[in-house]
């Protein structure tokens, strides 16, 4: 049985411990445990978290393996710190049966970088007229428990009550994309100043937070639980504030972009900065940032949508919607949450580990860093700072918004069940 042992990490931005692992579990965690047999990783200085949990990630196979594949978006996950990702149903074919979602869960065992738990539609094919194979995609060897049609909104109010009801019964959640497609036919950024004096096409922010309202209510009609995907205006926290002060069974999250990032970006006419939903305003930045701070915003989900070149390296209006995050999402936390006093590195262990693993059900993941448990690790380099080279992701894509833009943290080693699949910033 392989022993690793981690020498004088900060354990959840603590004080320094040691942490043994042996075979796949966490041996023991304290002072000055011995390392005879084991390979020391020194890490003095540095932050030892749960490894990461992604709730939202694209990773395109089935059918645009151009953009990413199972294999190269899990790669980018152990660089990013991550040990296990949700991976959304907008493939080619859309992963609305059993048959799809099985082939993605095997492709994530197989390459074994992190582990991929499938998301199954809500619709047939996203079309949002009749309900997918959502109990034979529970029942099926991926035991799908998260149903989302993103990239696109269940905007029928029946069909999206059906499918909370349909989900309760296994203890499922439906994770809502809030846009009501009558508001954004033609929006191409978010509506306020910067759209008015570029002339683009603008995104209200009401179109997002009229379906996140009704879909509350549905939810404390049903009794069932609904998780808002990528949430980005100052009002739609207003609405899940006022949903969870009244026990509705609602969580929601928010991508690193929508917490750094605003509209004024649109200027450059860069389609890098391009994204489903847009970047907002400054005073939506920092109404997502104290929500995510007070807990009204469940959990950071990077929304990793990779494009090949070709799709975004055009005119705006013509590029594809979405930015690549897994390998940077932690530095982005740590710029605009933790250095800024809002999370320690306890908090972020809950929103981007303990939470997105309980709303998602993904057993062995987001567990204490305690003797027994599963030894799904990463370790930070918070003292880091430097520019973000997209030339060495690996991802397939390289379509971020932060090129060459400095950052804080690093993550220099991830453990998946006590194997590394990074060592020293280097994949294994």
């Amino acid at each position: 049985m392989s022993k690793i042992l981690i020498r004088g990490a900060k354990v959840l931005g603590g004080e320094p411990q040691d942490v043994l692992i042996e075979g796949s579990t966490i041996a023991a965690v304290g002072h000055g445990l011995p390392d005879e047999g084991a390979e020391v990783v020194e890490a003095g200085g540095k932050v030892l978290l749960p490894g990461l949990v992604d709730l939202h990630t694209h990773l395109r196979e089935p059918g645009r393996e151009d953009s990413e594949t199972v294999l190269t978006g899990t790669r980018a996950a152990a660089s990013g710190g991550y040990t296990a990702v949700f991976a959304m149903a907008n493939t080619f074919p859309v992963a609305d049966t059993a048959g799809v979602v099985e082939q993605v869960y095997r492709l994530g065992q197989e390459h074994g970088y992190c582990d991929v738990q499938p998301i199954g539609a809500v619709t047939v094919g996203l079309e949002g007229r009749k309900l997918a194979e959502l109990g034979a995609m529970h029942e099926s060897a991926a035991g799908v428990t998260v149903f989302s049609d993103d990239g696109k909104c269940v905007d029928d109010a029946v069909i999206m009550r059906r499918a909370l009801e349909y989900v309760k019964a296994f203890g499922g959640v439906v994770a809502q994309h809030a846009q009501e497609p009558r508001l954004t036919e033609g929006a191409q950024m978010n509506e306020g100043v910067v759209s008015a004096e570029l002339g683009l096409g603008g995104w209200p922010a009401v179109a997002e937070e009229s379906i996140i309202a009704r879909d509350v209510l549905l939810a404390e009609h049903v009794g069932s639980r609904v998780h808002i995907c990528h949430l980005s205006t100052a009002g739609s926290v207003e609405i899940v504030r006022w949903a969870k002060s009244r026990g509705i069974r609602v969580t929601a999250e928010v991508t690193p972009h929508h917490l750094l990032l605003t509209d004024e970006l649109v200027r450059t006419y860069n389609p890098v900065y391009k994204v489903n939903p847009p970047l907002r305003t400054e005073r939506d930045v920092l109404a997502l940032r104290e929500a995510l701070a007070d807990g009204t915003i469940d959990i950071v989900a990077t929304d990793h949508a990779p494009h090949p070149h070709e799709d975004k390296d055009c005119e705006w209006a013509a590029a594809a919607m979405g930015m690549v995050g897994l390998e940077t999402a932690l530095s982005v936390v740590q710029e605009t949450m933790v250095d800024t006093g809002l999370l320690d590195w306890a908090d972020v262990a809950d929103r981007m580990s303990f939470a997105p693993a309980r709303i998602g059900q993904a057993t062995g993941h987001g567990r204490p860093v305690s003797a027994g448990e599963p030894a799904n690790l990463t370790l930070v380099d918070t003292a880091y700072r430097g520019p973000v080279d997209p030339a060495g992701f690996a991802s397939r894509s390289r379509n971020t918004p932060y090129e060459g833009r400095e950052l804080p943290g690093r993550v220099t080693h991830t453990w998946l069940r006590g194997k590394a699949t990074l060592v020293d910033g280097k994949l294994t």
